[in-house]
């Protein structure tokens, strides 16, 4: 815990506009598209919005698909969802999840 607080420090709670954002998307019905909803390390729903598209493909690759939406318009659209958080420019990320076919050979039981 800091003991200090100095005037320029903005407080961890404070919502601060971020303007547009680049917001990942997937495939909708027709021509639509779906926003993608993710989860903090701690399994807390949120919204993803980025502030340049260098940022997001760096995170997410560079096929992900996005949409521009304001901050206030991606809450309002997620909240509904559960998802009342919005994380911008996330930057740390597990690797991709891959399928494997290990199967354990056998289990061992032991009888005394």
């Amino acid at each position: 815990m800091c003991l200090f607080q100095y005037e320029d420090d903005p407080e961890p709670e404070e919502r601060t506009p971020a303007g547009l954002l680049y917001v990942p998307v997937r495939p909708g019905i027709g021509a639509g598209a779906v926003v993608r909803l993710f989860r903090t390390p701690m399994g807390v729903r949120t919204a993803v919005g980025f502030t340049r598209p260098e940022r997001l493909a760096a995170t997410l690759g560079g096929g992900q698909r996005y949409i521009r939406l304001s901050e206030s318009l991606l809450r309002e659209l997620c909240e509904p969802l559960g998802a009342e958080l919005i994380t911008v420019d996330p930057t740390l990320s597990a690797p991709a999840a891959t399928a494997t076919n290990h199967r354990p050979d056998r289990f061992a039981v032991r009888t005394t």
